[in-house]
């Protein structure tokens, strides 16, 4: 597999105040497409809404689309600068690096204030090892 770019622990570190702001700023934007869902909630069911594809729900909703483009665009800027957007729920991005000579994701999830975590490629998130051994705890925000 190929990577573009292989950030450093410094470069990753150096995204994360930037990436918390945009990841709390797709969780502000999420919110109001919950509130504006719940009335479609209301009215057709939960199980028929989940079944529904983005473009019947935009046809029912229209005012969800700018909310959808606002977050596809920060998942854009997110990823145009090499990393790897995960998911909102957990808040996860991923950045690919070399350890030894393995190329590797180093695993940010929101909260934390550094990267104190990788993954193998195949693995995910529940493959996640710490960087550091216990000498080198990660922060998190409070």
């Amino acid at each position: 597999m190929s990577h573009d770019k292989l950030f450093s622990l410094d470069e990753a570190n150096a995204l994360i105040q930037q990436l918390t702001l945009a990841v709390e700023k797709m969780q502000r934007i999420s919110m109001k497409v919950r509130e504006e869902i719940e009335p479609l909630t209301q009215e057709c069911g939960e199980r028929a809404l989940q079944e529904l594809t983005m473009q019947q729900v935009l046809r029912l909703k229209p005012s969800l689309r700018p909310l959808f483009e606002e977050m596809a665009q920060i998942v854009q800027e997110i990823e145009q600068q090499g990393c790897h957007f995960k998911g909102l729920e957990l808040g996860l991005v991923d950045f690919p690096a070399r350890i030894s000579d393995d190329v590797v994701y180093l695993c940010w999830q929101y909260g934390e204030e550094e990267i104190a975590f990788y993954h193998r490629l195949e693995e995910g998130f529940a493959g996640r090892r710490p960087l550091y051994l216990q000498q080198h705890k990660p922060r998190y925000y409070q």
